[in-house]
């Protein structure tokens, strides 16, 4: 590994950078400004300011040039809402809620309570209860339900219901620009509806609990008080909108109602009970699964409870339970994707009709290694996990070839459409069209098989690669999406950062073990790919590049990184490594910071493409990275602006994004952060290491972002000894999810 003078052209002045926009009220700050985006990580819910902070400036889904308004995972997920009544019914033919928690108390006591309210029929509120996951058994194969169309994106607001929202906010003291955005998500009557309950405004994306409680005050004067039932409803959902932020799609009920007390909520269990009757969030009872070995430990909240009350009377003890509390929206997609998976498993052992598999042996016996036992697995088994590194990719690739040449209808999907490109890679030119899509063209049906008569993806075979970046909204309607009897591989590598959206689909799959699971033993070649591969395992290892595939350059401040930055990126990786600088990219923790993506962005263009910026800040040949919906950036290039908006070449894709969007989903793109990175490789990567981010880096992050440079790496040094010490002591930060409890009750574990 070789190391760079950090002297080589001196020292520069003070980087003339822009400096982080913080503290901007409700208003949107940019693209993208999701909690792993910052400096400071992703939010804990516990943490209610520091939660607050990182989900405020995450936009909504706007519109794109091509007027498809929400995300299709997001619009599929809202058409699963006719489904809830179906769900409900299925719930209730199952086996009754475990007799268990009855020793509970406090606020874990009082949600249990409602629970058990609303199956006496006392409270009409929407809950699920689940039930214990013992005895496990195949079930009989669920009905696969027909894909809903996805809904068309929401109309714009009348100007008439705008025109009345901005009156009412200007009557509490809240920013016009939040009118018409108020009046597309609260819908017909937005002025009514916030005058009737002013906190209705935190479900407008950017505005956080303390500009709503002003603007409550502002409207209702002395009726307005912390206790207002209005208010503990609105900052449950507030707070549990901040978790899906930080990706859980639901929280333990202590943690909520501990959340909520920091927000001066008096009574956090009456807030989440109300919350509950209204039909605004979710409670479950998921019974502690029994780890091998040993009994369940309990929470430490039932736990203690148990001590309080004495409960050492000899009696068989309770099993123990998990209350959660969460939002319909993604109750719903983990519900519909541990449906989904469960059948695709049952559907193919039982109807395995497309081929046997003694049709399969002769594509496996001419593989070898991991490639054979991926095949042979799929052969047999409607859902296959594989993981692996970028090499990797090659052996699902395989797989596809093989079952197309047993006359299957195959199709492999990528996040990115660089992704799609590194796979067609592996295919060559004599590969069908549509073999390798993107997962938002092939669920949109704009690339890819299209759906047979019934609604189905018309596909025998699907591998997804890059699988960990899968939401459980966007899985969810994977699995509801394929026939029954079709095969799904789920391909990735375990080692790099989580989705943007909540869920750990991936993760949790593994953990569950209710498939097989074939770990690639390709490794990823050359110096970069060692160094990746020791920093999965825990160990930041110095390796020989006697070709500079890897140097670090060490520096001590902000000011000096942003130089040395701007300098490999400009200079030395195209004069050393002969990567033009086009081609190169930065990676850096965060946006904001003395060298976060501003920072270091405004420095690029300085140098790379200067020009005034007339055009919204961008100018032609701007490098941009454009946001259409929140965690997914498309790399581009800026061409042109006119009357219509900035035009974009996005992978060779024409984009229009209109002038009033572009504040919200554009950004420069010479550095990016390793969440937007993910799925994305360039023949050169410069990660950025400042010293006022240390706290940002974890193990799964300096994975990713290291693994972004396929021929060269450099490292610009500032972080000293947080380093190694993130990659051997930080792991990935928890998330609070459900889909392991869903899938084992339904389909049971393998050896």
């Amino acid at each position: 590994m070789s190391t760079e003078p950090a002297a080589a052209e001196g020292h520069p002045g003070p980087a003339d950078t822009d400096a982080p926009r913080a503290g901007q009220g409700a208003e949107a700050t940019g693209p993208e400004e999701t909690a792993a985006e910052e400096g400071a990580g992703a939010p804990d819910p516990a943490d209610t300011d520091d939660g607050a902070d990182a989900g405020a400036g995450a936009p909504a889904a706007e519109p794109t040039a091509e007027g498809e308004g929400v995300s299709e995972a997001a619009a599929e997920i809202a058409a699963q809402r006719e489904l809830q009544e179906r769900i409900a019914q299925r719930k209730a033919a199952k086996e009754g809620p475990i007799a268990a928690g009855g020793k509970l108390s406090g606020t874990a006591a009082d949600l249990l309570a409602a629970v058990r309210a609303v199956e006496s029929g006392e409270r009409p509120a929407a809950v699920f209860s689940e039930p214990a996951p013992a005895p496990r058994k195949v079930v009989a194969e669920p009905v696969r339900r027909a894909p809903a169309a996805a809904p068309a994106g929401p109309a714009e607001p009348a100007a008439e219901a705008v025109d009345a929202v901005r009156a009412l906010l200007a009557e509490g003291g809240a920013p016009a620009s939040l009118a018409a955005p108020a009046a597309a998500t609260l819908g017909e009557g937005a002025d009514s509806a916030l005058r009737d309950d002013p906190w209705q405004l935190l479900r407008i994306p950017g505005v956080r609990p303390e500009q709503a409680d002003g603007f409550a005050r502002a409207l209702l004067g002395a009726e307005c008080g912390p206790d207002d039932e209005r208010r503990g409803r609105a900052l449950t959902v507030w707070l549990l909108e901040q978790a899906a932020v930080a990706g859980h799609t639901a929280l333990d009920a202590p943690l909520l109602a501990e959340a909520l007390g920091k927000r001066a909520v008096p009574d956090p269990g009456e807030a989440v009970q109300s919350a509950i009757a209204e039909g605004d969030a979710l409670v479950f009872q998921d019974a502690l699964e029994e780890p091998p070995g040993g009994p369940a430990r309990a929470p430490e909240s039932t736990q203690e409870t148990a001590a309080q009350d004495g409960s050492q009377d000899g009696d068989e003890a309770e099993r123990p339970v998990r209350v959660l509390v969460g939002l319909e929206r993604y109750a719903l997609a983990e519900e519909s994707l541990a449906d989904g998976l469960a059948r695709l498993v049952n559907s193919l052992s039982k109807d395995d009709s497309s081929q046997t598999l003694a049709d399969w042996e002769p594509a496996a016996a001419a593989a070898a290694g991991s490639t054979a036992e991926l095949i042979r697995a799929a052969a047999g088994h409607g859902l296959v996990l594989h993981t692996g590194a970028e090499a990797a990719r090659a052996e699902p690739a395989a797989l596809v070839q093989a079952a197309a040449r047993l006359g299957l209808r195959v199709c492999a999907a990528a996040h990115s459409v660089d992704g799609r490109r590194r796979l067609a890679e592996h295919f060559g030119p004599g590969a069908p069209e549509g073999t390798a899509v993107t997962v938002s063209g092939l669920l949109s049906g704009t690339e890819g098989p299209g759906r047979d008569r019934d609604g189905a993806l018309a596909v025998d075979l699907l591998v997804v690669l890059d699988a960990p970046q899968l939401d459980v909204e966007t899985a969810a309607m994977l699995a509801e999406s394929l026939p029954d009897g079709a095969r799904l591989v789920l391909s990735g590598d375990p080692s790099v950062l989580w989705s943007a959206g909540p869920g750990r689909v991936f993760a949790d799959l593994l953990a569950a073990r209710v498939c097989p699971q074939i770990a690639s033993r390709t490794p990823d070649p050359g110096p970069v790919g060692e160094l990746v591969s020791g920093i999965g395992a825990g160990e930041l290892n110095e390796v020989a590049a006697p070709g500079k595939e890897v140097v670090i350059v060490p520096v001590r401040d902000a000011a000096e990184a942003i130089h040395r930055a701007v300098q490999l990126v400009a200079d030395s990786v195209p004069r050393a490594i002969g990567v033009p600088s086009e081609q190169t990219q930065v990676i850096t923790p965060g946006h904001g910071g003395a060298a976060g993506t501003r920072a270091l962005n405004a420095a690029l263009k300085e140098r790379l493409n200067p020009g005034p910026g007339r055009f919204g800040g961008f100018d032609p040949g701007d490098r941009i990275a454009y946001v259409p919906a929140p965690g997914r950036t498309v790399p581009g290039r800026v061409v042109r602006a006119d009357a219509d908006g900035l035009h974009l070449d996005c992978a060779g894709t024409p984009v229009v994004v209109p002038q009033d969007a572009v504040e919200r989903t554009v950004r420069h793109g010479w550095a990016l952060t390793a969440h937007q990175a993910v799925g994305l490789r360039w023949p050169a990567a410069v990660v950025v290491l400042p010293g006022d981010a240390t706290q940002a880096l974890s193990r799964p992050w300096v994975y990713t972002a290291f693994g972004r440079g396929e021929r060269h790496l450099s490292v610009v040094h500032g972080a000293d000894t947080a380093l190694p010490r993130a990659v051997a002591e930080v792991p990935a930060k928890p998330r609070t999810t459900r889909l392991q409890t869903l899938l084992r009750a339904q389909v049971p574990p393998t050896q």
